[in-house]
């Protein structure tokens, strides 16, 4: 049960080690590109192509589709990034209940972003459990997890991608052990909530703390982005390192893209001018010079 690319990783290694995929759950496809053409969604087309049976209820709440569900005699439910709520009778149908797959290390950032959030709060680790599912939002008992560095320069894309390779190799040594899992309740210390991204925190101050500013720009990269104004275009920011240097806050102090923030300095490194492609820094200097001095 999933729904976009973090989840993919995962179908493919169930099915790498032969497990028997009685059916994948996603959510419905959507409008999507120029034609607003209904658009599967990632897992639902890598499923199709594994020839896999197919359900995208709207809901599990139905009577019928919480029928259809255990009909199907599963022995376990993984559940990685599925975007629908499960209620009590889909998680109690399995007979080893619903697994499922989370990007953090519990019980820090439960909820719906905690790459995001993680690389935001400037946490120097993160990684993944394998949480037996309950009713309440990621509270349930674990029964693996495996930590990971926070590169000083890693985007939450970057994250992304490893935690879902992470997760995919943690959810298979957790099924091979299915019947000898210890499940450990969460510390009621230490909880925190990774709110979904709200587009209306994306702009860049750059009157916060270099540090701040550079996480904010990582933790945003590549989506939804961060952004700032040059000469009134909205720009992307989609990388960035700490830099060297003080001035104005949004002041450009040298050739080379580095930005004053309130204390510190930024360098940018990847960007995208409203209408065009992502480009490095010295690709998008070519384009479109900064001169030292411009403010952001």
């Amino acid at each position: 049960m999933g729904t976009p690319d973090f989840s993919v990783p995962v179908l493919d290694a169930l099915v790498a080690e032969d497990h028997e995929i009685a059916a994948v759950y996603c959510q419905p496809p959507r409008p999507a590109g120029r034609g607003k053409k209904d658009r599967p969604t990632p897992v639902h087309a890598r499923a199709a192509e594994l020839g896999l049976e197919v359900r995208h209820p709207v809901s599990l709440k139905p009577a019928d589709v919480q029928a259809e569900f255990a009909a199907l005699g599963a022995d376990v439910a993984v559940v990685v990034a599925y975007g629908l709520i499960l209620p009590q009778a889909v998680l109690d149908t399995p007979v080893h209940g619903c697994l499922n797959i989370h990007a953090s290390l519990l019980p820090r950032w439960r909820g719906a972003a905690p790459i995001h959030r993680a690389v935001m709060a400037g946490d120097s680790e993160t990684g993944v459990c394998i949480m037996q599912m309950e009713a309440g939002l990621d509270t349930g008992p674990v029964v693996l997890r495996e930590a990971t560095a926070i590169g000083a320069q890693e985007t939450t894309g970057e994250l992304h991608d490893r935690l879902a390779q992470m997760g995919a190799a943690l959810i298979t040594q957790a099924l091979a052990r299915l019947d000898s899992l210890v499940p450990q309740p969460q510390s009621e210390t230490g909880v925190t909530y990774a709110e979904k991204i709200d587009k209306a925190e994306t702009r860049v101050d750059w009157a916060w703390r270099a540090a701040e500013v550079d996480r904010h720009i990582r933790g945003l990269a590549p989506f939804p982005g961060a952004w700032c104004e040059m000469d009134n275009v909205r720009i992307k920011l989609l990388g960035s390192r700490l830099g060297q240097g003080c001035g104005a806050p949004g002041e450009v102090l040298d050739d080379a893209l580095t930005v004053a923030c309130g204390q510190g300095a930024v360098q940018l490194l990847r960007l995208q001018r409203a209408g065009g492609r992502a480009q490095d820094r010295e690709a998008f200097l070519r384009g479109h010079p900064v001169p030292r001095g411009t403010r952001l």
